[in-house]
């Protein structure tokens, strides 16, 4: 190895901003173990088969059909 290494020609990575960030996600249980269990079925990792769930929903323009039902009160 060189003791020193001139990086002044260097250019900076042209897939730089395809890299995946990482990020903090809270998921439940059961949708993790959905995850986990399509993972050993296919031999994929869970976090890729999330990742890409969601990348083809984004692709798609998927628009959620959600209906937000409040608990009665003192349920909790």
């Amino acid at each position: 190895m060189r003791a020193e290494y001139d990086f002044s020609k260097a250019k900076k990575n042209p897939y730089a901003k395809r890299l995946k960030r990482r990020v903090t996600i809270r998921l439940d249980g059961p949708t993790v173990d959905y995850f986990k269990g399509l993972a050993e079925e296919t031999g994929i990792p869970y976090q890729t088969l999330i990742n890409l769930y969601l990348r083809d929903c984004a692709e798609a323009k998927r628009e959620l059909n959600f209906e937000w039902r409040p608990e009665p009160a003192g349920s909790l």
